[in-house]
């Protein structure tokens, strides 16, 4: 499967969320979306990041913006994740990894020396229209949310 580009229409979803009930792409329509995807609940990198987003919460809902967390963690580890770290941002489950592999980000990685599958750190700025306005791939935690935020803004 070919990566998405910025100006493609990005992959809908209608996934269970956090909390209870679902959250569809399609339901965002007319709102930038930041939809970030992170390996996994409660580990280093995914804990800052998504304290980061949920530091600037306030900030992306002044731009207009939805924040959107996507993991293959189920819906029970997302309101643990959640809880534990007062958490703010929406987070979703992609337990069956569809939309992961939509947005073509199923890949291999290596760790001590072993391969593996799993999910690559990424963010996608989805614009009002429903098109990808802005990719970040492979992620470094460390100041990515402030970087998506103006992005949004300039939208």
């Amino acid at each position: 499967m070919a990566d998405l580009d910025v100006g493609d229409v990005a992959p809908q979803f209608d996934l269970p969320r956090d909390g209870g009930g679902s959250i569809s792409l399609a339901s965002m329509r007319g709102k930038p979306i930041v939809l970030y995807f992170y390996p996994q609940d409660d580990t280093t990198s995914c804990t800052n990041e998504a304290i980061s987003f949920s530091q600037l919460k306030p900030e992306f809902e002044k731009a207009g913006a939805v924040v959107i967390g996507l993991s293959p963690d189920s819906v029970k580890k997302h309101d643990k994740f959640k809880t534990k770290y007062d958490l703010t941002v929406d987070l979703v489950a992609d337990e069956e990894r569809k939309v992961i592999e939509a947005y073509n980000l199923w890949v291999e990685k290596t760790m001590y020396g072993r391969n593996y599958m799993g999910v690559e750190r990424a963010t996608f700025l989805i614009g009002k229209d429903g098109r990808i306005a802005g990719i970040w791939r492979k992620v470094r935690v460390k100041g990515h949310a402030e970087a998506v935020l103006e992005a949004v803004r300039a939208l």
